[in-house]
């Protein structure tokens, strides 16, 4: 009796199993339970089989795949990377199937942060950084040969896209950016070789106009003007790219510091730029901290400024306020100076460009309210100009609209010790 009972109450447990698989319904009655058992089993292998096989194939992909890609479990543990991922971040100290921590492996504090955030967010996240290939070895292992063929390794500029997985798993995948930075370098060599060659022909063709100038009467007196003018514009566009181009070469070795008063900065800077506000009839406004110093090269700071403040005159209506703030911010040990505007900002299309070399927006950013016809051109290397003598001492200029006013937001901020 207790074995028949035991029977039926498997038999009834194993239909009970069966009633989850849909595609068993209609033979329960028809089959015996342990050939519908035998045939799920059979069914279950065949899917599981397809699926290894698909996972497979897809990591045959992208280990053949031309962007880098690596995944890490909760513990940041390298689980697994392709050979693009391997060559990209110089990984030569690990082999499929071993989980080793990805920080023994490469050593990339941007790498480490945006796997954290993602995790953090839940979110796909995204960075641009440069890499710097390092010889670690870890401790206890000195002894051991190691490749050492990162000895001289290059910088690599990289793109990381980061999606988080289940688990608290991460997957990265790295785009190498280097062979663009190289091309930019090339063009910019290219450029910067033509600007030397130029200088020389417009100095001559400069003196020539303004010989025919004072010869001349109108109106070929007015076209010889014209004619010098223009090239004057030329040659004020290569001495910018020749500027742009020693900054960016040697940004530390050319400046020549000391401690400065940023306050007294912009007033000299206003003083040059002053002129044309009055015509405007633009003033300037400063506001928040009464001292700021700051070690900087007094000349390359007088130069932004100018460049800035005359930017915001070409866009400001008439009538109207230039305000810079200055503020000390103990926390952060920086210096923070904001330009505020009161035009109508910048499109939204040109804020990624504004300081990228020789772009420029729709005619005078299209500020409602400003005289077209006041707008002076420039050569597109200004705000470039200004980017790199910020940089070079250590700080950072972004671009933005005021979210209450709309005007054109420019916000500087210097660290304490270029």
């Amino acid at each position: 009796m207790i074995l028949i009972w035991s029977r039926y109450h498997l038999k009834a447990q194993l239909k009970n199993v069966l009633t989850f698989c849909p595609d068993t319904q209609d033979l329960l009655g028809a089959l015996p339970v342990i050939t519908l058992i035998k045939r799920e089993i059979g069914y279950i292998k065949e899917q599981y089989h397809k699926q290894q096989q698909e996972l497979a194939l897809k990591q045959e992909i992208l280990e053949i795949a031309p962007i880098a890609y690596l995944r890490v479990d909760q513990e940041n543990q390298l689980l697994w990377c392709n050979q693009q991922a391997q060559h990209l971040l110089q990984i030569d100290r690990w082999q499929p199937g071993q989980v080793r921590l990805l920080l023994e492996l490469v050593r990339s504090y941007e790498l480490d942060q945006l796997i954290e955030q993602t995790r953090q967010t839940q979110s796909l996240q995204v960075n641009e950084w440069t890499f710097y290939p390092t010889n670690y070895v870890p401790e206890g292992h000195q002894n051991q040969n190691y490749p050492k063929n990162n000895l001289n390794s290059s910088s690599v500029a990289l793109k990381g896209f980061a999606y988080p997985l289940p688990q608290g798993q991460v997957v990265v995948y790295l785009h190498n950016q280097q062979p663009l930075v190289e091309l930019s370098r090339s063009r910019d060599r290219a450029l910067s070789d033509l600007t030397h060659e130029l200088r020389t022909p417009l100095t001559s063709i400069s003196l020539i106009s303004e010989w025919l100038e004072r010869r001349l009467a109108d109106p070929e007196g007015r076209r010889a003007k014209q004619m010098g003018q223009e090239t004057q514009r030329l040659i004020n566009l290569v001495e910018d790219w020749l500027e742009l181009s020693q900054i960016q070469d040697n940004p530390y070795q050319n400046l020549r510091l000391e401690l400065l008063e940023l306050n007294d900065i912009l007033l000299v800077a206003w003083e040059v730029v002053e002129p044309l506000a009055q015509e405007k009839q633009i003033n300037l406004r400063i506001s928040g901290a009464k001292t700021l110093q700051f070690s900087g090269d007094r000349s390359r700071l007088i130069q932004v400024f100018i460049n800035l403040l005359d930017n915001s005159i070409k866009h400001s209506p008439n009538n109207s306020e230039i305000l810079v703030n200055l503020r000390d911010n103990q926390d952060e040990q920086t210096r923070e100076i904001s330009i505020l505007d009161q035009g109508t900002g910048f499109l939204d299309k040109d804020l990624p460009h504004i300081f990228n070399r020789l772009y420029r927006g729709d005619t005078s950013r299209t500020r409602q309210g400003v005289d077209d016809q006041s707008v002076r051109s420039g050569s597109g290397l200004g705000l470039a100009i200004v980017q790199e003598i910020i940089e070079a001492h250590g700080g950072t200029i972004t671009a933005k609209n005021h979210p209450d006013t709309g005007g054109a937001w420019i916000e500087i901020m210097l660290t304490k010790t270029p």
